[in-house]
């Protein structure tokens, strides 16, 4: 059994982080900004801001995995992920750190990141591009860090849990339940194989 902390467990990704991580047997702790609105599954909650250095660097040593899956609606991203990925970076420690990132930064089958591909929406530039910001903060750290992203995006009309998923290339088309995410970020906690690197996740 592993003690995992799980900042931004009150969203989607967070949640079904939070559930896989019980399913499995581990000790978890869920980080959220207000522990009052929190509604996931029932785990010891914490007040914590995952921007706040001091309070990365508590949690994390005393546990021995940290899930980001985060998103703050009512802040400006080109602020929010930087910060984000310099706390993370200069506070997680020898901790191991599962990041959920973004699909739009992986690359496809031929090298070119989602985002540069012909037709994807470019008025979310800005929002790639401080999810790189992160990324690259980690890359440039001591830090144990993957990071697990959908090859395109959820699967919002088939949610369910099918309990297998294969790594591949970003493409925009593909899908994957949160569900199935959970298990992908899961895995890299309770065998970790890969190391500072970014993975597409796509249903099996």
């Amino acid at each position: 059994m592993s003690r995992i902390l799980v900042f931004g467990a009150g969203g989607r990704a967070g949640r079904a982080a939070v559930e896989e991580a019980r399913r499995r047997g581990h000790e978890v702790t869920a980080a959220v900004r207000t522990p009052g609105k929190y509604a996931g599954p029932p785990v010891a909650v914490v007040a914590a801001d995952i921007t706040d250095l001091e309070a990365v660097r508590r949690l994390a040593v005393e546990h021995d995995a940290v899930i980001a899956a985060v998103y703050d609606g009512g802040a400006d991203p080109v602020d929010f992920f930087p910060r984000v990925g310099k706390a993370l970076a200069d506070g997680i420690g020898g901790t191991r750190l599962v990041w959920v990132g973004l699909a739009s930064i992986l690359a496809d089958d031929n090298g070119t990141l989602l985002m540069d591909t012909p037709g994807y929406p470019q008025e979310y530039r800005s929002f790639y591009a401080a999810h790189q910001a992160a990324v690259d903060l980690l890359a440039g750290s001591q830090a144990d860090w993957v990071s697990i992203t959908p090859c395109g995006d959820f699967d919002h009309e088939h949610p369910e849990r099918t309990g297998a998923y294969r790594i591949a290339p970003a493409d925009a088309a593909s899908r994957i339940s949160y569900a199935d995410l959970a298990i992908a970020l899961l895995d890299e906690i309770d065998t970790p194989r890969h190391h500072g690197e970014l993975l597409g996740v796509r249903r099996a």
